[in-house]
């Protein structure tokens, strides 16, 4: 029997992507072996579900080149791909199980199979209960949980997740967790994105840090940590910590509510900074850690994922209302104009005693015509500004 172990899967190299008015990805390269999780991870609006959607042919790149198992990708793989999107794409009016067995179909899985193995993952997932129920009558988690059970049923060898864990409580993250690790033992590899970087950092062997469509951190994250030190010290605490932040020997800290990440100056006495902390705060657990990858990302982009993140709502709202002097939505207003136009003289002219209902009513049809063409131009507009 061969043995595949840590064998190359998929390779992209320098893919680029650009949309109207935003670079989503901007030459990112990444390898993703059997027997691996990989961590596409970043801030939301970084650029990883577009450098998804480019490794599933979706979205075909502007630059670079993609290969599954050293060859391009073609309708054969298809199947050996598991995908489960960011945004739910279930049958919502159908029942749960018959949903999964109507996804299984367009794998090649005949009905019984499909409805045998179904049941088996609704268990797993607890949800046996729910099986003839519609998908609109279960709650987000659930739904979640029913679309990452089509993405996997026909048991691919590679899985892509776009943010698996949106929507799950900590009990069913576990669930989802322990099969991620299944996947690996059973030699396949898992690709998922998230901006949680604590789930990255506890499942992943490799990741690839991307904000603003380039790649800031990748490697193992043994090897990310090892090139960021291990001078850093965690905390729990009840007080306010914000005090923290302004120690003379802390160079960088991540602080919450009761919990806190500082990195060091080199050379400081434990009992120095427990002296400086414990007049404050009432210090509950105190110890040295590898620096995680909040930090890190923290470290080499200058700011939080949380900043970045409440910084792109407000690119978005920017990015928006330049859309719409887009030159497609200029000419459609102007149509919309003269069909307005057109409607208005026709109605008082007809009104006044002469027959111009056939101008009004063209007028009103043009009207329409136009205004459903702009409305459409701009959701598409919409949508590729706020595209990662």
């Amino acid at each position: 029997m061969l043995n595949y172990s840590n064998t190359s899967m998929l390779k992209a190299k320098h893919l680029r992507k650009q949309f109207t008015t935003v670079l989503a990805v901007d030459d990112v390269s990444l390898e993703v072996r059997r027997g691996n999780i990989f961590g596409l991870i970043g801030p939301n609006g970084a650029g990883k579900s577009t450098t998804i959607r480019m490794l599933l042919n979706i979205t075909k790149p502007d630059a670079g080149t993609i290969l599954y198992n050293g060859k391009p990708f073609d309708v054969s793989i298809q199947n050996s791909i598991g995908y489960l999107p960011e945004e739910r794409g279930l049958y919502k009016k159908n029942g749960l199980l018959d949903t999964i067995v109507y996804f299984a179909s367009l794998r090649g899985i005949d009905a019984p199979t499909a409805k045998k193995k179904g049941m088996e993952w609704l268990e797993r997932f607890n949800l046996q209960s729910y099986a003839k129920r519609k998908v609109e009558e279960l709650s987000k988690g659930n739904q979640q949980k029913a679309q990452f059970i089509t993405a996997i049923l026909h048991d691919p060898e590679l899985v892509i997740l776009d943010e698996p864990f949106s929507g799950l409580d900590p009990v069913n993250q576990i669930v989802m967790k322990d099969i991620f690790n299944e996947l690996k033992q059973q030699e396949k590899a898992v690709i998922f994105s998230t901006h949680q970087m604590e789930s990255a950092e506890r499942l992943c062997d490799e990741i690839c840090l991307i904000n603003r469509g380039k790649i800031v951190l990748e490697g193992t994250v043994k090897k990310v940590k090892q090139k960021f030190g291990t001078n850093a010290v965690r905390l729990e605490y009840d007080g306010d910590g914000a005090f923290l932040k302004k120690l003379p020997f802390v160079s960088k800290s991540t602080v919450y509510e009761n919990y806190a990440e500082l990195l060091l100056s080199d050379g400081v006495p434990t009992q120095e900074i427990l002296k400086a902390v414990t007049s404050k705060i009432e210090l509950r657990k105190f110890e040295f850690v590898e620096p995680s990858l909040n930090s890190i990302f923290l470290d080499v982009v200058g700011t939080s994922v949380e900043q970045i993140e409440s910084e792109r709502v407000e690119e978005k709202k920017s990015t928006i209302p330049a859309t719409l002097t887009n030159p497609e939505i200029k000419r459609q207003r102007t149509s919309l104009l003269l069909g307005i136009g057109m409607t208005v003289i026709g109605l008082i002219v007809s009104l006044a005693g002469k027959d111009m209902w056939v101008l009004a009513g063209a007028g009103a049809v043009a009207s329409v015509i136009s205004y459903m063409k702009l409305q459409k131009i701009q959701a598409r507009l919409r949508r590729e500004a706020l595209n990662e």
